[in-house]
């Protein structure tokens, strides 16, 4: 049994790391382990957030425990919380790492963490570099890498742009199944549930809205198929706006897309997720550069075959026409392949789904992080 403090976002706040961060907590508890997660009481300042709210709807979670202690902006927040997890002496500290914003707090508290001699520090690396380039990226970076003994990433890409840092222990694993959002559903009850039309084609964009997903290219697809062939699909896309909306106005507009396109770009809570992956026959992501989704162990766990696009880790996460297809990051591709994909047919797809969806193992993921801070030690 070890003592294990996770640091990163969880309840109150809201989306997909602090969803990953809760389900990794109880894999550490159902292996008798000692997990407090370790969240933010501030972790962006207002003007730095581009969504209309950092916490969630939902009622915090009764069988976690969860300090709500960190300000990503304080540095007497930093020396209290470090000195605390130093008194502490967990055994293991597993870290998220999707932000150079966050290289200064995070790096600062692990550095006086570290210094019991005893704490073995393990990053999850979700992104080393973001999508979207700043200045200083890279220093806060490096600053924050120097104060971990081992990392784990979830795509080749993560792992190679961590290697122009590191050559410290490092393991690379595939992105866990997000199976914490409940069972899979009938679509017509799933579709009743959302407002939908039964006999509806539903593709489905799930997830934040920003300029690298390539929101814009599926709506130029979007009107490309009514081109190709007489299907009548309707794009369902779930999720908050993280980019200036009018842009994707603008290309529904220009291509009368209002008949085809349903927009739901509240954010969606934790409770309405099986809903949206129950209903869709197929879930679209278009992806301009990625490292790794969030969205493709969520699509894996509701067994619903995927478009990706050649970009990042992605493809590697998609076996072509086995759990999906693949297409080049532009409409006319995203087109064609969303009809092949309505030509060969969900049923054809869901073998291979549930094959390849046994990698994804939650346990996998704990035993790497115990083995690297074993390594470490």
């Amino acid at each position: 049994m070890s003592s294990v403090v996770v640091i990163g976002p969880a309840h109150p706040l809201r989306g997909g790391l602090a969803s990953f961060n809760e389900r990794l907590a109880r894999e550490f508890q159902y292996r008798h382990d000692k997990v407090t997660i370790y969240t933010f009481s501030l972790q962006y300042p207002s003007f730095l957030f581009p969504g209309t709210s950092q916490y969630s709807s939902e009622p915090a979670p009764t069988d976690l425990s969860i300090k709500v202690c960190i300000n990503s902006i304080n540095p007497l927040n930093w020396i209290k919380v470090g000195n605390e997890l130093k008194k502490l002496k967990p055994d293991i500290i597993v870290v998220r790492y999707w932000l150079p914003f966050m290289g200064p707090c995070l790096g600062t508290i692990l550095r006086i963490a570290g210094k019991n001699h005893h704490t073995k520090v393990i990053c999850i690396a979700d992104n080393v570099l973001p999508h979207e380039k700043r200045i200083a990226d890279k220093q806060l970076t490096s600053y924050f890498i120097k104060s971990v003994d081992a990392f784990i990433t979830m795509s080749e890409k993560v792992m190679k742009d961590l290697r122009s840092f590191t050559s410290k222990p490092a393991q690379k694993i595939v992105h866990p199944l997000y199976d914490n959002f409940g069972d899979k559903l009938d679509k017509v009850s799933a579709k009743k549930h959302l407002g939908l039309n039964a006999n509806d084609d539903i593709i489905l964009f799930f997830g934040f809205i920003r300029e690298y997903k390539g929101l814009d290219i599926l709506l130029e697809a979007m009107n490309l198929i009514r081109q190709y062939s007489t299907l009548n699909i309707k794009l369902l896309v779930a999720g908050e706006f993280y980019a200036d909306r009018k842009l994707y106005d603008d290309i529904i507009e220009k291509n009368n897309l209002q008949s085809q396109v349903i927009l739901h770009t509240n954010f969606i809570s934790d409770s309405e997720v099986k809903y949206y992956l129950s209903a869709a026959d197929f879930v679209i992501q278009p992806y301009r550069n990625a490292t790794q989704s969030g969205v493709t162990p969520l699509a894996y766990h509701f067994e619903k075959p995927m478009l990706v696009t050649n970009v990042g880790g992605l493809p590697a996460l998609v076996p072509d026409k086995k759990v999906g297809l693949v297409a080049e990051p532009d409409a006319e591709s995203i087109a064609k392949k969303i009809i092949e994909l309505y030509t060969i047919g969900e049923e054809y797809f869901l073998p291979y789904l549930r094959e390849e969806k046994q990698k994804y193992s939650w346990s996998v993921l704990v035993d790497t992080v115990k083995q690297l801070a074993q390594d470490a030690t």
